[in-house]
């Protein structure tokens, strides 16, 4: 049995006022549990989506539904909504306002008028969740750029939300704060979060997902990572390239070095099992 959709978007449409359609007709969907990344060039509609999904912005036309039921847009349908899917923004300063890390973390649940005991367990929780329960004091202005980034992040799980959005959370980090938030969010993962990540970068797409959905001009094509990053024709039309592994393994194939036919590897590791070791009983130059 298929894993249930949390939300999804069936014959969606969405225009910007005086603007030319962002997305048409799209048919789009979130699987409980699964990992998906979303893909495709600059002015593809990868945020627009983003904020369809969270409520942010309304279809023209087609509708938004939440576990199989059409989402209402009044307080309590967008309540509903807001509390089971989350969207943090590429840039942590959209969404950081508050004087310090606890009481920014704490904004969303004194919103939603939960006892206060259980605010503070929330804020606990999302601090030690991102790592940061050492800055809950600290001015959000004088946190560093991955630590802005960590806060909004805490802010949105402190809603507890069954499905997370998060918009291009890799981008500006070094490879050590890249690391240390996938870590983060498998952790997310692990404890029951569904995480949709919105991302220019193939390999990390093809490393971290399970599902890959790839916005193109003729619609939105989700499927299997490996399976769907092997498919270079939808990725020329996403404006992306082959990833590393596939493009290698492609090449190991063609030389007769490897027979395995499956897409190819997600991590340098795989790449290095699917290479035979070398022939016992071969000469070493002195």
């Amino acid at each position: 049995m298929s894993d249930p959709v949390l939300v999804a978007l069936r014959g969606a449409s969405f225009a910007y006022e005086d603007g030319p359609t962002v997305l048409k007709d799209v048919d789009f969907g979130i699987r409980e549990g699964h990992a998906l990344a979303l893909l495709g060039r600059n002015g593809s509609g990868k945020t627009t989506l983003m904020r369809l999904l969270s409520g942010g912005l309304r279809p023209r036309t087609g509708k938004l539904s939440l576990m199989g039921q059409p989402v209402s847009y009044d307080r309590k349908g967008l309540t509903r909504l807001r509390t089971t899917v989350q969207l943090v923004l590429q840039d942590p300063d959209d969404q950081l306002f508050a004087a310090s890390v606890a009481q920014d973390v704490s904004f969303g649940p004194l919103n939603l008028k939960l006892p206060d005991a259980e605010v503070r367990a929330r804020v606990e929780e999302a601090l030690a969740a991102l790592d940061i329960t050492a800055l809950a004091e600290r001015p959000t202005h004088l946190l560093s750029y991955g630590q802005r980034k960590r806060t909004a992040i805490a802010g949105a799980i402190a809603l507890r939300p069954r499905v997370l959005i998060l918009d291009e959370p890799t981008a500006g980090l070094d490879p050590d704060g890249q690391e240390r938030l996938l870590a983060t969010l498998a952790g997310l993962r692990e404890s029951g979060t569904t995480v949709v990540m919105a991302t220019h970068d193939v390999d990390l797409a093809l490393r971290w997902a399970d599902d890959v959905a790839l916005l193109t001009p003729s619609g939105a094509y989700t499927g299997p990572a490996a399976a769907t990053l092997a498919r270079t024709e939808l990725l020329a039309q996403a404006g992306l390239r082959l990833p590393w592994g596939i493009a290698a393994a492609r090449l190991l194939r063609a030389h007769g070095l490897v027979t395995d036919s499956a897409p190819g590897p997600r991590t340098a590791e795989e790449l290095a099992a699917l290479v035979p070791p070398p022939a016992s009983g071969i000469p070493v130059a002195d």
